[in-house]
Order: C-alpha cells, then structure tokens, then sequence
C-alpha cells in the first residue's frame, strides 16, 4: 500500500510541482486485470472500481483497515514473523474481496487508479508489463537482476528439489524480456512528450497475443536444458532430470499429492528428531521450509499459471509504427513477435538464471 498506492501518489504530487515536467510515466503492471478471458483492452481503471463489481473501493477506508490490523497485531506482543504473516494474510483478504488475487495486483491497479482521479494537467503514461524474464538482447542476452517468478520452479528443478508444479500446462504464460520493457518506456516517453491527452494513456508490453507461450513449453524448455546442461550439487555430482515437471491442475490434487508423498517424510523425520535428542534438527527444518515455501510459491504464482486471457497491444503496435517512421523501431524493440521462444529460454534465459544463482 505504500509503495505502489502512496508511493505513486507522492510521486505525483512532486510531479505537479516540477514547472517543465512534460509527462510521468508509471510502470504497472499487466495483471491488474485480474481473472479475465478474452482479449484484454489497454484500457484505464476508473477510481472505486472493483473486479467483482459488488463492492466499492475506497483508499482510505483501505487504509484504515491496514493502520487497525497493524496496531492490533502489536497489541497482542506480535512477533516480527507474525507481524509478517498477519499483514500478508489480510493484503490477500482485501484483495479478493474486491476481486484481485493477489496483493500486488490490488495495490498496482490503486496506483493506476489514484494517478488518474488526480492527474489534472499532467501527462500520464502507463506501462503494463507480463511476467518480466531475462533480457532478450541487452546489455547482453540472459541478463537478470534476482531470481524472479517461473525461475523459482525453473531452477528448483533444475537442482532436482522439485518434480511437479501447480499449473494449467495449457494455459498462456506471458512472459516478456526486460529489456523490450525498457524500450517501450523509452518510446513511449518520446512519444508522448508535450503530447497533453485527457485520457491516461495505456501501453501492455506482453506476448500473449502475438507470440502466445504455454506453461507445458516452458516446462520442456527446461527439461531440454538441464538435460544437455545437468546442475552439480556441492559435492561436483551431476543431477539428472528424467522427465519435465508433471503438472497439477487443482489445488486439491496437489495438496494431495504433498500430503502423500512428502508430509509421511516429514512426520518420520520429526518423529527420528525428537528421539535422537533433536540431532537431526537442521534436517527436519529443511525440508519443512522446503514443503512450505512450495505451497506457498503455488499460491503466489496461480494467476500466471492458469491465466486465459491474451493481452491486447493496439496502442502498442501504434507505439511500434511511431518509432518506425522516426527509425527508432530497431533501436528500441519491444516486437515479441521476433522471439523464438526455444532459443531464447536454451541459450539466455534459463543460462542467465542459472549463472546468477552461482
């Protein structure tokens, strides 16, 4: 809430008070859609607006909430991790509420939405990215700063930690490189300098439409790889991957599939633990973590990964043919549709991932 509802709001607010200031270019994100199908239009949010539609949004009742539940959970002696996970849970709370899955999304569209009921006479651009991967050509191909989104599960497998994922195999994931993001902020800022526009000006930078990825070919993509390419543990012994990830479709089947082949392992080891005088503690903790972190990584990630909807990019193909006739159109690409897919996941992104990781 502060970062991406206030924060935009107070960079804003500086924004107005800047005599020259020829635009503000904000950078959102694709998926304050929510849960849609069809083609999604780059269309503006309208302040209060709700994904669900039977609910009103107000900021600073939202607010309030937060500022209550935090003051409430220091009351009761809170810890900072339950402090954490109280937050947490409530940010997920109020986002379904009003429609959204997940916080970030929630708090990306109220940022949209605040740039817009406020903007006056300034000149607001925004850019809604997909998942942002790895760069496609510069500075070089592979480049990426932390390990982000689909690379959690990518490179868990690749060091043999995960075998299965929660995911539609046949759904869209869309995913873009970082550096065509650049690109469409660089020629959306020489577009619109000086080019006043009452409405906010809504540019996805995406690949669904154009060049549609699906969950199933990422997954090949990374068995293709660390096959040619095996991870070595610490002790230089390589770790063979013997099929892609298998897919689960529902939460209960994955759940189930957790509670039968990893939660008896866990019991067992809890069990050895506390007889053994808590000499297998380090152990047990692990692979505690590691059935956590799995559960809550499906969760986090479970709009991309059964996401049906295909991004709309008419004002970006006008953004496309704008720098085409000042030829800027090769300096700044941002064209998915020059992206072959299986070349680009073999030789950058998933080596990029895997280097940083190192």
């Amino acid at each position: 809430m502060n970062i991406n509802v206030v924060g935009a709001k107070n960079v804003l607010k500086f924004a107005k008070s800047c005599k020259k200031v020829k635009m503000l270019l904000h950078v959102s994100t694709a998926y304050v859609c929510g849960k849609t199908t069809g083609i999604l239009s780059e269309k503006s949010l309208v302040m209060g607006e709700t994904l669900n539609k039977n609910s009103y949004l107000d900021m600073d009742k939202e607010r309030s909430i937060i500022a209550s539940k935090f003051r409430e959970l220091r009351a009761q002696n809170a810890t900072a991790k339950e402090l954490t996970i109280g937050m947490k849970e409530l940010g997920l709370q109020r986002a379904r509420l009003h429609g959204w899955q997940n916080t970030y999304s929630f708090t990306k569209a109220m940022g949209e939405m605040i740039l817009g009921d406020l903007k006056e006479n300034v000149e607001i651009v925004i850019i809604r990215p997909a998942v942002i991967t790895s760069t496609y050509k510069e500075p070089f191909p592979g480049w990426i700063e932390g390990v982000k989104t689909v690379d959690s599960f990518i490179l868990a497998y690749g060091k043999g930690v995960l075998k299965f994922y929660y995911g539609d195999p046949n759904s869209k994931f869309d995913a873009i490189p970082g550096d065509m993001v650049v690109n469409t902020i660089l020629a959306a800022i020489i577009a619109h300098e000086n080019q006043y526009s009452q409405q906010v000006v809504i540019y996805h930078s995406s690949s669904s439409l154009n060049n549609p990825l699906k969950n199933s070919d990422l997954m090949l993509y990374a068995f293709n790889y660390f096959t040619k390419n095996p991870w070595a543990n610490k002790d230089g012994k390589m770790i063979k991957v013997k099929a892609p990830m298998r897919p689960f479709s529902s939460m209960t089947s994955y759940r189930k599939h957790i509670s039968t082949h990893y939660l008896p392992l866990l019991k067992m080891l809890k069990f050895v633990n506390q007889v053994s005088c808590h000499r297998y503690e380090k152990n047990y903790l692990l692979m505690k973590k590691k059935i956590s972190k799995a559960i809550r990584l499906t969760e986090l990630y479970e709009p991309y990964v059964f996401f049906y909807g295909s991004f709309d990019e008419v004002n970006a193909e006008k953004l496309r043919l704008a720098m085409k006739e000042i030829n800027m159109d090769q300096v700044l690409n941002f064209d998915s549709r020059c992206i072959k897919w299986e070349d680009y996941f073999m030789n950058a992104h998933i080596p990029g991932a895997v280097k940083y990781l190192f």
